[in-house]
């Protein structure tokens, strides 16, 4: 038992660690199989003790189905202290029975009992732990939840554990840039607001703070296009970086929403992404290094946007590059789209006013 809690809590610090504490706890369990699972009304994540279990579980996670199911809900709602036994939570095994979570998803594969743990996080998410009994074994006595209450404790400390140090890293983060002069803040998967450095927090007219620690944009367009990469950040095709202009009242600021990935992300609290601004001052035609970097652009799309920031026509940018019209109206087309407008004019506006920290003019 003392080497089993010593990895529950190392699992605050390596998330990795989960699959091989659910095997542990299955076993104390008198389990076939484990799963954990967070929710924060939206986005889920989970993980199970075994590949064979994951495989089990990936269709009904990937559908959305395991979040509509009945069994899920009523532990949840319970806000039991600790591990109960399922068959408690209905009036009768025949109600239980007639629960899809049963008869379509653990009756065919052998299983029909478990022991289900529900934790509410620090950040707001809900975590919950199933261990999966064969069928045959019939409900989980109370000698066995008593067993697995020994370690609730320490399963609630090292989770609270690891949500507040994802806490603290994603503050540290937005402070980190503050000190660089970059108005940033971190986000979760949901769009929760994890930390903010005070150079975001006083654009006021560009960020609108909402209830529930969520932002939006006061540019009803950008705002739109946070939403998107808000949603889009957990997948593994969405761009690396995600950037668009902000306008308010005659001024603008370029946003930059890069997603948080790798050993960054953590099965209990994932940090999403982060938005930063960049201020929009200088009066002059920016180099195309900073123009692609911003924008997400080709080089030959970056040369195209610069020279309509230099007010050259499309016929000079052909000339210059000794390609075809056609494939300059091409490379202007996108960077409209792009850089979030719609007229050339507000594109020459736009590009007219970056100011270029770092970059030398390459003429």
């Amino acid at each position: 038992m003392s080497r089993l809690v010593d990895r529950i809590y190392e699992s605050a610090f390596v998330p990795d660690l989960w699959p091989e504490i659910l095997v542990k706890l299955a076993q104390l369990g008198g389990a076939m199989s484990g799963w954990l699972y967070i929710s924060n009304g939206n986005a889920v994540r989970w993980t199970a003790s075994s590949e064979e279990a994951r495989a089990d579980l990936r269709p009904l996670m990937e559908s959305g189905q395991f979040t509509r199911l009945e069994r899920l809900k009523r532990l949840l709602r319970a806000k039991q202290t600790g591990f109960v036994a399922d068959h408690t939570l209905y009036s009768s095994l025949e109600e239980m029975g007639n629960d899809p979570a049963y008869r379509d998803m653990l009756y065919p594969r052998g299983m029909g009992f478990a022991a289900g743990l529900a934790i509410v996080l620090p950040t707001g998410d809900d975590m919950a732990i199933a261990l999966e009994r064969a069928y045959d074994q019939g409900p989980v006595p109370p000698a066995v939840i008593e067993s697995l209450n020994a370690v609730h404790p320490h399963l609630a400390r090292a989770s609270f554990v690891a949500a507040r140090l994802q806490l603290e890293r994603a503050r540290a983060a937005s402070q980190a840039l503050a000190l660089l002069g970059i108005p940033a803040l971190v986000f979760a998967d949901n769009g929760k607001v994890l930390g903010a450095n005070h150079l975001i927090e006083a654009l006021s007219g560009f960020i609108l703070w909402r209830a529930k620690d969520r932002i939006a944009l006061s540019d009803a367009g950008a705002d739109a296009l946070l939403r998107d990469a808000i949603a889009t950040a957990d997948q593994d095709d969405a761009p690396s970086v995600r950037s668009f202009p902000v306008r308010n009242a005659g001024s603008a600021m370029i946003a930059h929403v890069v997603p948080i990935r790798g050993s960054a992300r953590d099965i209990l609290f994932r940090c999403a992404a982060m938005l930063m601004l960049t201020p929009v001052t200088r009066p002059e035609a920016p180099p195309a290094d900073l123009i692609r970097s911003l924008f997400d652009l080709t080089p030959a799309e970056a040369r195209v946007a610069r020279g309509l920031a230099a007010g050259q026509t499309v016929k000079d940018m052909a000339a210059e590059s000794g390609t075809s019209a056609h494939t300059v109206r091409s490379h202007v087309k996108v960077v409209l789209a792009k850089t979030g407008y719609g007229r050339q004019s507000d594109v020459v506006a736009l590009l007219n006013g970056l100011r270029p920290p770092g970059f030398a003019n390459d003429a």
